[in-house]
């Protein structure tokens, strides 16, 4: 197995931020995503801010949000506007038809409501998260607790080795908005749409991490350069 460098990998988020922030423009309105990458590209845009730029952001944590009011970034709170410029996020995994796996950190219902009203969709990855085929990072389903046995059960029964998420002290992981996390322990996902549609029709399932159809750029740093890949 490689081995990866924390230090490397550290420095491509710093990277590929500082360069997704460089695509927001004056009087846009921005989606904040989730993650360590995305807290990177909001200090990177603060910076901006405090060099001039005005935007108007939504945040897709409360994480996100508490480090764009440190840079007094503007932001929209309540319902999400139908309609946002652009959307900058991370991701766990992503394919070669910038299909994507979402969630790791747990607000993928939060950040798959911004990225659906967004005209565009722009991911930062570090080269770590390119994959063959999505699958080898387990798959997070948000959950309403209530239905939390019953939906773990019909995941099994699907021979999608659901786990619940717990937290570091052996709590069980909630959401932003409560809900609770199963990770699906998978493999590779041969038919990522089918799976979707499957997911999406288990009562009690609130969302999944499988972002399909979504992005439309890809930014990957490796090493010192970015590579850039676009949805044909």
């Amino acid at each position: 197995m490689q081995t990866i460098d924390a230090t490397v990998i550290a420095r491509e988020k710093t990277a590929v931020a500082e360069a997704a922030a460089q695509r927001v423009e004056p009087r846009m309105l921005v989606g904040l995503g989730s993650g360590s990458t995305a807290l990177k590209l909001v200090d990177a845009l603060g910076e901006r801010v405090a060099a001039g730029l005005e935007f108007v952001a939504v945040a897709t944590s409360e994480q996100t949000a508490a480090r764009a009011r440190r840079w007094d970034i503007p932001l929209i709170t309540g319902p999400v506007p139908p309609r946002i410029d652009l959307v900058i996020d991370g991701a766990d995994e992503f394919d070669a038809e910038l299909r994507l796996v979402k969630g790791g950190g747990g607000m993928l219902l939060r950040e798959k409501i911004v990225a659906s009203a967004a005209d565009r969709m722009l991911v930062m990855v570090d080269h770590t998260k390119r994959v063959e085929a999505l699958g080898a990072f387990p798959l997070p389903v948000e959950v309403v607790p209530m239905a939390r046995a019953r939906v773990k059960h019909h995941l099994r029964r699907l021979k999608l080795a659901p786990e619940l998420r717990r937290t570091a002290d052996g709590q069980p992981f909630t959401t932003d908005e409560g809900n609770v996390i199963l990770d699906c322990h998978i493999g590779r996902i041969e038919r990522p749409a089918a799976l979707a549609a499957t997911l999406a029709g288990v009562p009690g399932v609130v969302e999944h991490g499988l972002f399909l159809d979504l992005a439309d750029e890809v930014l990957m740093a490796v090493g010192d350069e970015i590579e850039v890949f676009t949805r044909g």
